[in-house]
């Protein structure tokens, strides 16, 4: 009885062992391939729990999600200029065809990148030396990545990989020329610097200018204004006398010789050099005096 037990004990713990080898669960972040007898039987690209036959068939899986080949050294091109700038690029790329990935690269991911980047490499001395060192560094970088990543995708298709982005990360000059062009760079920039302090010099000199003119004409026409109105008061100011001369001629001669006095007097040191009996002190005098 004991023997039985363990003949069916074994039989069981054989069974669940080719039960358990015979399914295989490919997640969404996964495809797989199976195979059997070292050929490829069948492609799972959805994921699902799947069956296959345990020991004549086995199964390798593969990534399914974007994936980052990052060129760990600038590499240096030469532009149309025949000057050299040094490039810091990444690509994202990601597994498309993975059976044509598998027979094109036996699956390894460090021969596809090799793969890429020996086309990339490529396609960027084409298009680098085709253009100056201004396109590449700004003028026309958008699209000098799209025609890189174009080239390499048709590429990357015959190994069953789509390259999704091709990114410039940097381009720089080397050493020597980032000098020279530093000093090219710092002498444009005085020289416009110059011209922009000789055109504010000029449009100061001529608000200056444009300033005293205005003042002068407000001037003028503010003297002007004033003689006016002095003139007008004057006129006034005889009306008036005129009016009082002729209302009280005596006291208005008392009253203009009171007048005289005292500007005429109005200081110590003032000095008049007249005749005493000259008609201008005719009311300093008593009214005996003036009787004479």
């Amino acid at each position: 009885m004991k023997a039985v037990s363990s003949v069916f004990g074994g039989l069981l713990l054989v069974l669940a062992v080719l039960g358990s080898s015979a399914v295989y669960i490919v997640d969404e972040r996964e495809q797989a391939l199976l195979f059997q007898l070292g050929e490829v039987v069948g492609v799972k690209t959805s994921p699902g729990v799947y069956f296959k036959i345990p020991v004549a068939q086995n199964v390798r899986f593969f990534d399914s999600r974007i994936l980052t080949m990052d060129s760990e050294e600038p590499e240096r091109f030469i532009t149309s200029e025949k000057k050299n700038v040094l490039v810091d690029l990444f690509v994202k790329w990601r597994i498309v065809d993975v059976k044509q990935y598998y027979v094109s690269v036996r699956g390894d991911e460090t021969l596809a990148q090799t793969r890429l980047a020996q086309t990339i490499n490529s396609s960027m001395r084409d298009e680098f030396g085709n253009r100056t060192v201004h396109d590449v560094v700004s003028g026309e970088r958008d699209k000098i990545m799209e025609i890189m990543r174009q080239k390499a995708n048709a590429d990357a298709r015959k190994i069953g990989v789509e390259v999704v982005d091709v990114r410039l990360k940097r381009v720089d000059l080397p050493q020597e020329v980032s000098e020279s062009v530093y000093r090219r760079m710092e002498a444009e920039r005085k020289r416009v610097a110059n011209e922009l302090r000789s055109t504010g010099a000029a449009e100061a000199e001529k608000i200056r200018a444009d300033a005293d003119r205005q003042h002068e004409v407000i001037l003028a026409e503010a003297y002007s204004e004033a003689q006016k109105i002095m003139g007008d008061g004057d006129a006034q100011a005889t009306a008036i006398y005129a009016d009082a001369f002729q209302k009280d001629a005596k006291f208005y001669e008392f009253y203009r010789s009171l007048e005289a006095y005292r500007k005429s007097f109005k200081s110590k040191e003032d000095i008049l050099v007249l005749e005493p009996n000259s008609e201008f002190f005719k009311y300093m005098k008593t009214p005996l005096d003036r009787k004479k």
